[in-house]
């Protein structure tokens, strides 16, 4: 670990590891395929980013979210290390850009899409790249029985010929026994080792409040504590009504954010919030995987997340500064009930595809096209 250390120092200007990210980077320097599951906020980057700094080749890292890839090309540009996002709705002449300074050794990370990494444009220039390491963050996108499920992480393992000694590494902040298998399945590891942190984040607390007022407890939590926040809802919809309500009735500095927001305007929205160390962002679970913003101090939940996982992942998004945070959950009766009814009248697989066959023929969008394209 002493080189690990001294590139460590050299470009993050950190004295030690954090002891969860030591038998990660271990088990990478010495060629293992690796699962490694750290909390939110636990330093999941440094695992990749410091070995393959110790490697030849660029790293290629398969990323889900345009943000979080701007976010830590962004990071380590900084750090005067050579790094570039590829992704469909750049430019063509930004593509090509890319491609070419890859071609000519100028890149050590490559953040690229999972949608872009399975083209067989991309594919044929894998050829005559030098891959040091194989990096897919946010792996839970892979198992069905995760809470993000991306198709196109299905085909990763069509691109292992073309970097045969490359070790893969899947990292993820929250992961069920059945996603951790399941990830490992997917993904053909060649007896992989598996490194699972604690959720438990020490500088965090959790509360759970029984609220029929919701908005007044929201409002009454906002202007209680200090810097920033995230609020999250479930629903687009929600999250733009329940934005304009802070801000017109309450004098609150809000916004919202969600997927079906322009690719600019999702941009512009994220980097206000982040330059403005006192705003409140309401959000669907679109927002904010691997964002680093030190200044949230809480998350609140105004509606309840599908799963625990997700709720972990969620909080996770505070405190990142080692500051103590505050999470807080408000629940009313007919929360409950709503999640009641949608376990008992939860639709069938079969039911799922009859309604998506027929969406796909009112629509006439050919089979398995459509993936990002909005339909009134």
């Amino acid at each position: 670990m002493h080189s690990a250390l001294d590139i460590l120092k050299k470009y993050w200007n950190y004295n030690e590891f954090r002891p969860a990210q030591i038998p990660i980077i271990e088990s990478i320097a010495a060629g293992h395929d690796t699962l490694g599951l750290l909390t939110t906020g636990g330093g999941k980057s440094i695992c990749f980013q410091v070995p393959a700094m110790m490697r030849e080749g660029v790293c290629l890292v398969v990323c889900p979210l345009i943000a979080l890839m701007k976010d830590q090309v962004s990071q380590l540009n900084q750090r005067k290390i050579p790094a570039a996002a590829y992704y469909s709705s750049q430019s063509k002449e930004n593509q090509v850009k890319i491609i070419d300074y890859l071609m000519e050794g100028k890149l050590k990370f490559l953040y690229i899409s999972p949608e872009r990494l399975i083209t067989k444009e991309f594919q044929t220039r894998l050829r005559e790249i030098n891959v040091g390491l194989l990096v897919i963050d946010e792996a839970h996108c892979i198992s069905q029985w995760g809470y993000d499920f991306r198709p196109a992480y299905l085909k990763i393992p069509t691109i292992y010929d073309y970097l045969p000694l490359a070790p893969r590494l899947a990292l993820t902040a929250t992961a069920t026994p059945r996603v951790i298998d399941d990830i490992q399945d997917k993904l053909d590891f060649r007896h992989g080792k598996v490194f699972v942190n604690t959720y438990f984040k020490p500088n965090l607390s959790y509360q759970v409040l029984k609220s029929e007022r919701k908005v007044e407890d929201l409002v009454r939590w906002i202007q209680k504590l200090p810097g920033s926040g995230l609020v999250f809802v479930n629903r687009r919809n929600m999250a733009e009504e329940l934005a304009m309500q802070l801000k017109d009735h309450f004098k609150i500095n809000a916004d919202y954010y969600h997927a079906g927001l322009s690719t600019e305007l999702r941009h512009e929205k994220q980097n206000k919030w982040l330059k403005n160390p006192h705003s409140v962002l309401v959000t669907t679970n679109a927002f904010g995987m691997g964002i680093d913003n030190p200044n949230v101090n809480y998350v609140i939940h105004y509606q309840f997340p599908a799963s625990i996982e997700a709720y972990f992942q969620e909080c996770g998004r505070e405190g990142r500064a080692g500051q103590n945070s505050h999470a807080f959950a408000l629940i009313s009766g007919a929360d409950l009930r709503e999640k009641e009814e949608l376990l008992l009248n939860y639709p069938s697989i079969g039911e799922v595809k009859n309604c998506l066959l027929m969406l796909y023929n009112h629509f006439d969008i050919p089979y398995e096209m459509g993936q990002g394209k909005r339909y009134d």
